[in-house]
């Protein structure tokens, strides 16, 4: 084939998911591993969420509905805001990606927090967007003050990820609104809350309620995390209603199924699930930083159902390592940090695997030769 491709897409890393636990362990001939890479919610899905697709499966001959007006409705009354200012995606990536669809052209600029989520940066480089990326401070905050300086008169698009992914840091509201202050109206800052249920920081910025939608402001909310529903990619949208009808022009008309808008919708109303989730996080987090200080390594404190631990060692190294003991994390040398792995929270029995295999790695009796 003769492509003609542009030089900006040419130049994009592809984002690299962790693999499916079925494929690692064909990949590496283990059995009975435990995953602990994507973030994922230990307890699985809302048991409300399952009997909702149980309910919807003999109806899947039929298209779902394009507007879903069932699930807008129930996230617009979650969140105490209206239906117009709700836009359901494939995910909150799909939002993402309608945003740089509708707001940036070649050469538009778009600012993000480095490290932070992949996609922001994949999605606006796509586009032909000049990204900004800003460096986190010491403290592995995001850096505000820098990115309000990185503003142009280009600038339309800032990604914030509130906690932080990888690094489970959060933004005050105070900052936040000094920040919004400096920012002229023709830029709109996207906050990602994919992990905000978790979040126990006394003055963590969470967004997304009606003072939210009256200035250039989005919030992206995911059922993925804490409702336990990755599988089924679903995520919202909160933002002034003449930018949603903006999005609502340029997304595809089927673009969540009826499964996962009827399991949203019921996982929604299973707040004692989520409650459920978020007290195994919290308690089994405190577990993990005992553990690890006992093998003498440091850590960083997240907000969030993930944090990075420093290993002192390559961690693409570690990560092989690990996968013989049947253990599967993350390396984060993708993003900056080629000593750190970042995992996610189990079970009580999952968490104590892995310091135990970690345990086995570091002491030499389970490293690769």
């Amino acid at each position: 084939m003769k492509l003609t491709i542009p030089d900006y897409i040419q130049a994009i890393d592809p984002y690299v998911p962790g693999k499916p636990l079925e494929e690692l362990e064909r990949e590496s001939g283990i059995t009975d591993s435990i995953k602990l890479a994507s973030n994922e919610n230990p307890l699985g899905p809302s048991p409300m969420a399952l009997a909702a697709i149980q309910r919807c499966l003999s109806t899947l001959h039929r298209y779902p509905d394009g507007a879903a007006h069932h699930l807008t409705g129930k996230i617009a009354r979650f969140n105490g805001v209206s239906a117009a200012n709700v836009v359901v995606g494939n995910g909150s990536d799909d939002i993402i990606a309608l945003l740089v669809r509708a707001l940036v052209r070649p050469g538009s600029r778009v600012i993000v927090p480095r490290p932070s989520f992949l996609m922001y940066a994949i999605t606006a480089a796509a586009a032909g967007a000049v990204v900004d990326a800003v460096p986190l401070d010491p403290s592995l905050a995001m850096d505000l003050d820098a990115m309000a300086r990185c503003v142009t008169a280009d600038t339309r698009l800032i990604f914030l990820c509130n906690p932080n992914n990888p690094t489970g840091t959060v933004v005050t509201r105070s900052d936040f609104d000094r920040f919004m202050d400096q920012l002229p109206d023709t830029v709109v800052v996207v906050v990602d809350e994919a992990y905000i249920e978790f979040a126990r920081h006394s003055d963590c910025l969470k967004t997304g309620g009606p003072q939210d939608v009256i200035r250039p402001q989005v919030t992206l909310r995911t059922f993925s995390k804490a409702y336990g529903l990755a599988g089924l990619r679903v995520g919202y949208g909160i933002m002034p209603a003449a930018l949603a009808e903006v999005l609502n022009r340029v997304r595809q008309p089927f673009n969540v199924s009826a499964v996962a808008q009827a399991a949203a919708a019921a996982a929604l109303d299973d707040q004692a699930f989520v409650r459920r989730t978020i007290a195994l996080v919290h308690r089994e987090l405190e577990v993990l930083y005992s553990g690890l200080g006992r093998l003498g390594l440091n850590y960083f404190k997240t907000e969030a159902n993930f944090f990075l631990i420093e290993v002192g060692m390559p961690a693409q190294t570690l990560f092989d390592d690990l996968l013989r003991q049947g253990v599967i994390v993350r390396s984060m040398k993708a993003y900056g940090f080629p000593t750190c792995i970042r995992i996610n929270v189990g079970l009580e029995a999952e968490n104590r695997r892995f310091l135990q295999a970690l345990e086995t790695v570091l002491t030499g009796t389970g490293r690769s030769s």
